[in-house]
């Protein structure tokens, strides 16, 4: 960890805690600085606030209150999941205030470098490619952001030797001033969070910070296949990898008769791969990408991508239970990812949807719908889950409480070798804390049926 003194004896308001907000303030009392913290949970409940109280850190719980502007902070460490459009935020930023995200102070007190990984799908899968591949070549990756620990402690624990591989969402990089990747990938772009960001411009130029800051002697990774991407990141002065499932590409990362190429030499076969679905291709070739740069052996890649079989929630592998093949894709929050996960598979597919409604229908998965044969639906969005069945011409539709009653449910309206998924395309929230919780039910309503 480099011992920076920028921030001794400034003031600093950490704006929200969880685990990013906690590791900040502490980092920054470590460093020297006057700390505040505000957090919205009333102190009574929030352990975390109480902690660094016994730091000496001084706690504000219960509201976001304007006035703490008034006193004198030369700096703001907020919470990605705060909006900017909150009065405390949009006021620190009127008066020139500097409003920084986690990241940043990850990257000013870090020896080590950065693979950052950032794009509307596919991020928790390529990170985790990465840091597995670095693991296999002996490149000594850590792995941090939010698939991982926070950035900020595992910058306090790298030295020059590691590889810090982090996983960035648009909420994150708004928030950087030098933060700056040796290689950047950007999976894809779509829209997504336009209730955060307000509109699609936004979005995608706080995706496309990840390379504001890298010079020519940095690498950018981006899909060669969407040219709103193209466009997105046209100022960048790194130089391009691009990565393509559908056409050949002599100076990125391709396919061509059944391999994939790195710089026209073959790494490995497609048919090798563990992942299954075009999708998973693509987070396949990003990675692969990332870590021919770095010098990583094609014997390595294959040693772990003819093994990976998926991260937990995100189209994984559960069980076969009496010739059913049982997936995992509770990360599908929307509508996209599950049109992804549906064009991973050719065999008949009972889908288990639903969840929270976020008033839009759901007649953009019909395309994706040949394979299944039956839908189980659950939560806010059952209703129009089997709307949308309904015009696909499935033709077995039940509806049922929660995931729990989903899985034999699904069961019961299979045969042997189907597919028996469950993908949202809704978050949780209704029924669920987090997506995780609501995955985890499922794997345990499976693991009963054994």
């Amino acid at each position: 960890m480099k011992n920076i003194t920028k921030y001794q004896f400034k003031k600093v308001l950490v704006l929200g805690l969880a685990k990013s907000g906690v590791t900040a303030a502490s980092l920054l009392h470590k460093l020297g600085a006057f700390v505040t913290v505000n957090d919205k949970r009333p102190i009574a409940e929030n352990p975390e606030a109480q902690g660094l109280l016994d730091q000496g850190i001084k706690v504000i719980c219960g509201d976001h209150p304007i006035e703490l502007l008034d006193e004198g902070f030369e700096l703001i460490v907020k919470n990605p999941g705060i909006p900017y459009s909150i009065p405390l935020v949009a006021g620190a930023i009127d008066r020139g205030i500097p409003v920084i995200t986690e990241v940043e102070l990850a990257y000013e007190i870090s020896e080590a470098e950065f693979i950052g990984i950032t794009g509307t799908n596919g991020k928790t899968t390529t990170t985790t490619l990465i840091f597995e591949m670095l693991k296999q070549g002996e490149r000594n990756p850590l792995i941090a952001g939010n698939i991982g620990t926070v950035a900020s402690e595992v910058a306090q624990l790298a030295d020059a030797e590691n590889k810090i591989v982090i996983e960035l969402s648009s909420f994150q990089l708004m928030g950087i001033e030098q933060f700056r990747p040796r290689i950047a990938i950007i999976t894809n772009l779509y829209e997504a969070h336009l209730d955060y960001h307000g509109g699609l411009a936004e979005y995608w130029e706080a995706k496309a910070n990840i390379t504001k800051n890298q010079t020519a002697e940095d690498f950018l990774i981006i899909n060669a296949e969407q040219p709103q991407l193209l466009e997105a990141v046209k100022d960048t002065r790194a130089a391009i990898i691009p990565f393509s499932t559908k056409s050949y590409l002599e100076e990125g990362c391709s396919v061509r008769d059944g391999q994939i190429l790195f710089k026209g030499e073959e790494v490995m076969a497609i048919a090798d791969l563990a992942l299954p679905g075009e999708h998973n291709l693509e987070n396949v070739l990003s990675s692969i990408a990332a870590v021919k740069l770095l010098g990583v052996s094609n014997e390595a890649v294959k040693e772990i991508m003819t093994t990976f079989t998926g991260v937990k929630h995100r189209t994984q592998f559960v069980a076969e239970v009496h010739g059913r093949k049982f997936y995992n894709d509770s990360k599908a929050t929307n509508i996209l990812a599950t049109r992804s996960a549906l064009k991973a598979f050719n065999n008949p597919i009972v889908l288990l949807a639903g969840g929270l409604d976020r008033g839009n229908g759901f007649d953009d998965l019909i395309p994706d719908m040949k394979n299944v044969k039956a839908i189980i639906t659950f939560g806010q969005t059952a209703g129009k889950l089997e709307e949308t069945a309904e015009k696909a011409g499935i033709k077995v539709i039940k509806r049922v409480d929660n995931v729990g009653t989903a899985v034999p449910a699904a069961f019961e309206c299979s045969d042997e070798g189907d597919i028996i998924l469950l993908s949202p395309a809704c978050a949780s929230w209704d029924q669920y804390k987090t997506f995780e919780v609501r995955g985890d039910i499922f794997i345990d309503a499976v693991h009963k049926l054994i």
